[in-house]
C-alpha cells in the first residue's frame, strides 16, 4: 500500500518536500502505528512529529483511526498562535537561546539557564563520547508533570526543558533546562531541582563511550524506585 502524506510549513523544509511517500506491505495502518515507523525512518524529526497532528480526509484523526490509500491524509504542525513546546525531546543540537526564550516573562526578574555537556574526564577515565535513549513519550510526559511540580512548589516560576539523544560528543549539550521567575530565589532553587528531578523520573539513559570500552549508566543517586519518589524529596 503507498500512503502519500501532505506537508505543511517547516514540515516541508524538514522533510525536503511537500508530499511524503509511505510505501507498507498492508492494506490499512493505524495513525499512531504511522507516526511510529516515520519517526524510525526519520529519527531527526522525532521532536517535531510529537507536536503535530494527522488530518484524514480533511478532517483532524485520533492515534487509533485507520487510514488506507484512498484516505487523503496531512500532518499538521502546530498552527500559529500556538504555545511554544517547553518539553521536547530531540536528535538535533539544542538552542540554548531558542530554549530560554520560551520562559522570558516581563514580570519575572530572574532566569537562569542550565546546559548539560558530555564531560571528557570523569574520575581519570577519558570519554569519547555520550550516547542516549529514551522511551520518548514518556519522557515528555515526565518532563512536562516535572514542569507542574516546579510550579505548584514555586508559584509564577516557568520552566522549559530540552534533552537530546543519540550520538553528543565532547561538550556540547545533552540538555537545556531554562528557569525565570519573579525573584532570584524561586530560580536558583527551582533550576536545581529541575535537573535532579529529571536525572530521577526521566526514562532517559546514557551510555558513556570510552577510549577502551563502553557503560550504560543506570541511577548513580542511590537505589532507584521512582514509584517511591515524590517531588516532596
Amino acid at each position: 500500500m503507498n500512503i502519500n502524506i501532505q506537508l505543511f510549513a517547516g514540515l516541508v523544509e524538514l522533510f525536503g518536500t511537500s508530499v511524503l511517500h509511505i510505501t507498507i506491505d498492508q492494506d490499512a495502518i493505524s495513525i499512531e502505528d504511522l507516526r511510529k515507523l516515520i519517526t524510525d525512518k526519520h529519527p531527526a524529526a522525532a521532536s517535531q512529529l510529537q507536536t503535530c497532528f494527522f488530518a484524514k480526509n480533511q478532517a483532524y484523526a485520533g492515534e487509533t483511526d485507520w487510514v488506507t490509500s484512498a484516505d487523503e491524509l496531512a500532518l499538521i504542525p502546530p498552527v500559529s498562535g500556538g504555545q511554544p513546546t517547553l518539553y521536547e525531546i530531540t536528535y538535533d543540537s539544542i538552542d540554548a537561546a531558542q530554549v530560554a526564550a520560551k520562559v522570558n516573562h516581563p514580570n519575572h526578574g530572574a532566569s537562569l539557564l542550565f546546559i548539560g555537556t558530555t564531560r571528557e574526564m570523569t574520575h581519570g577515565q577519558r570519554t569519547v563520547l555520550l550516547e542516549y535513549e529514551a522511551y520518548v513519550p514518556m519522557a515528555i510526559k515526565t518532563m512536562e508533570a516535572i514542569g507542574q511540580e516546579i510550579a505548584d512548589r514555586w508559584p509564577g516560576t516557568l520552566s522549559a526543558i530540552t534533552h537530546r539523544l543519540g550520538k553528543v560528543a565532547i561538550a556540547e549539550a545533552s540538555v537545556v533546562i531554562a528557569v525565570s521567575s519573579p525573584h532570584r530565589e524561586s530560580c536558583y532553587e527551582a533550576s536545581r531541582y529541575a535537573i535532579e528531578r529529571l536525572k530521577q523520573i526521566v526514562p532517559i539513559w546514557k551510555k558513556e563511550i570510552w577510549e577502551d570500552g563502553s557503560e550504560w549508566k543506570g541511577s548513580q543517586t542511590g537505589p532507584w524506585n521512582p514509584l517511591q519518589m515524590t517531588n516532596k524529596e
